[in-house]
């Protein structure tokens, strides 16, 4: 029983400490052995590194399936059920039993032994981190030596008498598992275990990608698995909608269409998870997406984006009822405005109205800190866009007009060009241009003018600014404003050229209504706009051709009856943007 003996494997020494029992047993690909183990520093004081018994756990490997420490293998398959063994390794077979080591220790505490680690070999993360954690590990890592292992054999599992884990199946065996688990999840689905389903489907793409990391991509193989991938993935997200794991769908559709932009189902349960997390824009891009795709789902698209509105309204006045009067400490009784009741005294002096208004905002916002304001404006801000996308423009402007009125109250704490006043001065930007928005909308036309010409003083050339000051000089008829505005967009982003067109169409049809409408002809238009100097050198002109050819007055020459045709043509050329000047010959 302790007659030592080498076996055919260099460097590996052998005594029996306890034999076992039966015959010695078969070990093809796959077979699960289960075993204790002891490991001693081979010195005089036999020093014991790891003990599998202390931990309470025996170990386990897979012959055939690459662990790390090749020797175990040889050791264990020389061995019968209950033996027990002293095996003897030279070093060379044991310089990566540290990291084994490591790994064990790890998995004993309850850890993830791979947590920490960059993408890359074991030995790469040791090399990088340049310890394992354990000082006795770390030295076995510096001065490699030779261990003695005592090892007890409990168990050898048939390859096929337990479930094998995907890392240790073949290819074939893998593709044949995943109809398996396709039908398993399809059966959980209809009892309503949504939780249990979503991990066969999710177990089965995870097979189907292991098989497609190995193809070549564009390949027919590679293509064939992203196709059985797609229904697996779907239904895993179908099992997320229903446990309510919205962003867990979102994740996974994001990365599905951005293989497969065709994917109409991928779309509608993107659109369904956006639409629960209320995130407006994403949804209703994704519902017009699918029935783009599918125009057989325009009903069904349109159901949704009907529920999903109704959806909002509710939290809107849900939100509104809740939040609304926590944020507002004024009686909302005495509410008439954004800083209450306003003075309807006439005949007073600027100097006390404008002492009045700075004592109503004092009222308005007395016992609000900065904070509160802030909230409150974009709680009103809110509040306008939703009523903006309902159409009701004039609510809707107060909403923002009460929200600026609180900017302003801000920004005069603040000096100008201080850092606070300049954030503040972005959060005006928008709430000022979806007034300006709105007021177009109401055709308060000069309201938008004031209102961008204020916001340009301070934001010059902003885009948004001078589109909508150029509509509303096309709409008031200030044809040289809105011409020079209009240029100014074109040439800051030349995509709008088509818009511009029609603008300046829109406003030549604007300028001849008006003509019409105060009996103006084309001529008492012209010689209003440019003045009387081209008609006094056109009569001088007539004049000195009469003198030259010596002319009766009762000859003087009348304009040819048909300029006013070409001059009317002229002008309708000049309003469809193409030309502003008039030649008269």
């Amino acid at each position: 029983m302790e007659a030592m003996y080498l076996l055919k494997h260099p460097g590996v020494q052998k005594k029996i400490l306890a034999g076992g029992t039966g015959p010695l047993p078969h070990f093809p690909p796959g077979t699960k052995v289960v075993f204790h183990f002891q490991t001693l520093l081979d010195d005089f004081e036999r020093t014991v590194i790891d003990d599998s018994r202390l931990v309470g756990r025996p170990a386990e490997i897979f012959v055939g399936k690459m662990f790390k420490m090749e020797v175990w293998e040889t050791l264990l398959t020389s061995m019968r059920v209950g033996e027990v063994a002293e095996f003897w390794c030279d070093a060379v077979h044991t310089g990566l039993y540290p990291i084994v080591s490591k790994g064990m220790r790890l998995i004993a505490q309850g850890k993830d032994p791979l947590e920490g680690q960059r993408h890359m070999c074991g030995m790469g993360n040791l090399f990088h981190y340049h310890s394992t954690g354990f000082p006795e590990l770390d030295e076995l890592m510096r001065t490699p030596q030779a261990l003695i292992f005592i090892m007890e054999l409990l168990q050898v599992g048939d390859p096929l008498s337990y479930q094998r884990e995907s890392w240790m199946m073949e290819k074939d065996e893998k593709l044949r598992m995943v109809p398996i688990l396709h039908s398993h999840g399809n059966a959980l689905v209809k009892r309503g275990e949504f939780q249990e389903a979503a991990s066969r489907y999710k177990e089965a793409v995870l097979l189907l990608k292991t098989v497609q990391s190995r193809e070549m991509p564009g390949d027919m193989d590679y293509i064939n698995l992203a196709r059985m991938i797609i229904p697996l993935e779907l239904n895993y997200c179908q099992c997320m909608l229903e446990m309510h794991e919205y962003y867990e769908v979102i994740e996974h559709t994001n990365e599905l269409l951005d293989k497969h932009r065709d994917c109409v189902k991928g779309y509608y349960k993107r659109a369904k998870a956006h639409a629960a997390v209320w995130n407006d824009r994403e949804a209703r891009r994704d519902f017009n997406m699918v029935a783009h795709l599918d125009p057989t789902l325009a009903s069904l698209v349109h159901r949704e984006l009907r529920a999903f509105s109704e959806r909002l309204k509710e939290k809107y006045w849900k939100e509104k009822e809740a939040y609304w009067n926590k944020l507002d400490i004024k009686d909302g009784a005495n509410e008439e405005g954004p800083f209450g009741k306003a003075d309807e005294e006439d005949g007073a002096e600027t100097e006390n109205a404008g002492k009045r208004k700075e004592d109503i905002k004092g009222d308005k916002t007395e016992g609000k800190d900065w904070q509160q304001m802030l909230r409150l404006v974009m709680l009103l801000q809110d509040e306008g866009n939703f009523l903006v996308k309902e159409k009701h423009f004039e609510e809707a402007s107060g909403k923002f007009r009460e929200a600026i009125d609180y900017v302003d109250f801000l920004q005069n704490k603040v000096n100008d060009g201080h850092e606070d006043w300049d954030s503040l001065e972005k959060v005006r930007l928008p709430l000022t241009l979806n007034l300006s928005q709105c007021m177009l909308e109401l055709k308060q036309y000069q309201q938008v003018v004031q209102l961008t010409d204020k916001l340009l003083e301070h934001h010059q050339g902003h885009f948004k600014a001078v589109y909508q000051r150029a509509r509303a000089h096309a709409a008031l008829c200030n044809e040289e404003e809105a011409r020079r505005d209009l240029a100014a967009v074109e040439k800051q982003e030349p995509t709008f050229k088509s818009f511009v067109r029609q603008e300046l169409k829109k406003l030549g049809e604007n300028v001849r209504s008006m003509h019409a409408h105060q009996n103006k002809t084309y001529w008492d238009a012209t010689q209003e706009k440019w003045g009387t100097r081209k008609g006094c050198h056109k009569d001088e002109r007539l004049q000195g051709s009469k003198d030259q050819a010596g002319d009766d007055d009762d000859n003087v020459v009348d304009p040819p009856a048909d300029n006013g045709g070409l001059e009317e043509e002229r002008h309708d050329q000049a309003t469809d943007g193409e030309s502003s000047e008039i030649s008269i010959k």
